[in-house]
C-alpha cells in the first residue's frame, strides 16, 4: 500500500485587531484548499505566515524582529515558505524583502484571496510582492468557509476608512471605505449559523458607515442588522469598529428594538479636548459625543459603552488631558482602551512635536486608573442581576465554563453537562478584576 500524502502544514501569527483574526482565518481556509492544515509549532510547519498590524507603536520592528527569530528554521530548512502579510506589508511592500531576503513573498491586506497562487510562483522559483489595491472583491474568490466547532464568528461587512484621522494609518493600509453587497453577507452569515454558529460579530475597519447594496438600493448597518436579526439559530449580533459620526437614527434605533443585538458598544472617541480631536480631524466636538451617547442610552438604557483614548497627541496641554478625564467620567465607561501616543510614518501627525515621554507616561496611568476605577464598579454593579451568557468552553477547573455576557463580561460556572454554544440565564454572584462568576437558572 502506497505512503499517504501527508498534508502541508502551516502557521500563522496573527497580530493586532479582530479583523486581522478574521483574515487569519481566511487565509488558513484558502490555504487548506491547496493541502494546508494549520499547526501551532512553526518548527513543524511548511510555510510560516505573518498577518501583520501597523496601528501600535513600531510595528514593524516587531515583525522584523519575529522574522529574525525565523531564521535559524529557514537555515535548517531552505524549503520552507515564509510569508509577509496584512497592514505593515501593505505599508512596506518590497523593503520587506529587501531588508528580510528569507521572505518568499509580501501580500497586502486587500489581496491574501491571491496567496494560494502566490505559494505556486514561490514554488516556480519567484519572490512575489503583492500590495496593490485590487479591482476585483477577494471575497469573490475565497473558498467557502468550512464548519467550525465554535459558537462565535467574525463576518467582515466593510473595509478600508474615508476619515484620515491625524494618527491613523489605516486609510493608507487599508484604503478607501469598500461595503459588501447585503446578499454576500446574509449568505454566509446563514452557512455559519447552519455550522453551529449562535453569535456573529460583523467587522468593519468603520462598520457602522456600512453602506453596501441590497434589495431597493443602498443600506446602512441598522437594516442590516435587522435582517440578519431574521435568521433562525443566530442568537445574538455584535459590530465592532465604529465613528461617532456614522452613528445614524436608524443603527440608534434597532439597539432598541431588535433583542439580538447585544446592549455593548465600542465608540472610540480619542480624547476630550475639542482642540485636540480638531488637531486630529476627527470631525466631532465632546459635545457632539455626549449627545450622541444620550440618544444611545435612550433607545437602549442598559447599553454598556467602551471606548478608545490617545493620551499625549501632539500638542496636548494639561488642560487638554482633563478634558479627557471630564469626558471619561461623563460617559462612565464600562471599560476603554487607552495608549500613548505614538507617530506613524506617513500620517499627518508624525512630524508633530510629540508630549514629553515622562509626562504622557504620567497621563496614561492617571486615565487608566479612572477607566479601571468604571470597569471594575460596573462589573461589581452586575452581581445580583440576571444576564444572557453564550458559553464557550470549559474552563480551568473541573466543572467550570466559560463564556460571554450580553455585556461582553467573561463570565464562568460550575455546571454539569455544558457544550459550547450553551446560551443560558445566569445570576451573577460575584466579581473579579476580569471576569464574573455566576450560577445558571435558566436555560
Amino acid at each position: 500500500m502506497a505512503d499517504q500524502i501527508q498534508p502541508k502544514k502551516l502557521h500563522i501569527k496573527t497580530y493586532g485587531c479582530q479583523m486581522n483574526v478574521y483574515d487569519s482565518e481566511r487565509m488558513a481556509e484558502a490555504m487548506g484548499a491547496e493541502g494546508y492544515v494549520l499547526t501551532e509549532d512553526a518548527a513543524e510547519a511548511d510555510m510560516v505566515l505573518l498577518n501583520t498590524c501597523h496601528i501600535r507603536e513600531k510595528a514593524a520592528e516587531k515583525v522584523y524582529s519575529d522574522l529574525g527569530r525565523l531564521k535559524p528554521l529557514k537555515a535548517a530548512r531552505p524549503d520552507l515558505k515564509i510569508g509577509v502579510a496584512g497592514c505593515v506589508a501593505q505599508a512596506e511592500g518590497e523593503e520587506i524583502r529587501r531588508r528580510m531576503p528569507l521572505v518568499d513573498l509580501v501580500v497586502g491586506s486587500q489581496n491574501y484571496h491571491r496567496l494560494p497562487a502566490m505559494v505556486r510562483a514561490v514554488e516556480a522559483g519567484a519572490h512575489p510582492v503583492d500590495t496593490e489595491f485590487p479591482a476585483e472583491d477577494k471575497f469573490d474568490h475565497l473558498p467557502e468557509r468550512p464548519a467550525t466547532a465554535r459558537p462565535t464568528a467574525f463576518l467582515t461587512v466593510q473595509e478600508g476608512c474615508d476619515k484620515f484621522c491625524a494618527f491613523c494609518v489605516v486609510p493608507y493600509t487599508r484604503g478607501a471605505e469598500v461595503s459588501r453587497p447585503v446578499a454576500r453577507i446574509l449568505s454566509e452569515a446563514q452557512k455559519l449559523v447552519d455550522r453551529g454558529v449562535k453569535e456573529i460579530t460583523l467587522l468593519g475597519q468603520n462598520v457602522n458607515g456600512y453602506h453596501g447594496q441590497g434589495e431597493g438600493g443602498d443600506w446602512g448597518l441598522g437594516r442590516l442588522v435587522r435582517a440578519l436579526a431574521r435568521i433562525d439559530g443566530l442568537e445574538r449580533i455584535r459590530y465592532t469598529t465604529s465613528h461617532p459620526n456614522d452613528m445614524t437614527e436608524d443603527l440608534i434605533a434597532a439597539h432598541g428594538e431588535e433583542p439580538k443585538l447585544m446592549p455593548y458598544l465600542h465608540l472610540p472617541v480619542q480624547s476630550g479636548s475639542d482642540r485636540i480631536l480638531k488637531a486630529m480631524n476627527r470631525k466631532h466636538t465632546a459635545e457632539d459625543y455626549l449627545r450622541l451617547i444620550e440618544r444611545i442610552r435612550a433607545a437602549r438604557p442598559d447599553m454598556m459603552l467602551s471606548g478608545d483614548f490617545i493620551v499625549g497627541f501632539p500638542g496636548e496641554t494639561d488642560a487638554d488631558f482633563e478634558d479627557s478625564l471630564s469626558l471619561i467620567r461623563a460617559v462612565n465607561y464600562g471599560m476603554a482602551y487607552s495608549f500613548k501616543y505614538s507617530a506613524r510614518p506617513g500620517t499627518p501627525a508624525a512630524d508633530r512635536a510629540p508630549v514629553a515621554a515622562e509626562l504622557a507616561d504620567a497621563r496614561l496611568q492617571r486615565l487608566q486608573a479612572l477607566i479601571t476605577e468604571q470597569q471594575r464598579a460596573a462589573q461589581h454593579a452586575m452581581v445580583g442581576c440576571e444576564v444572557g451568557v453564550l458559553f464557550e468552553k470549559p474552563g480551568r477547573l473541573p466543572g467550570q465554563w466559560v463564556g460571554k455576557s450580553d455585556y461582553l463580561h467573561a463570565v464562568h460556572v460550575h455546571a454539569e453537562g455544558l457544550t459550547p454554544g450553551h446560551l443560558a440565564r445566569v445570576r451573577i454572584v460575584s466579581s473579579a478584576p476580569n471576569s464574573l462568576a455566576g450560577e445558571i437558572v435558566a436555560g
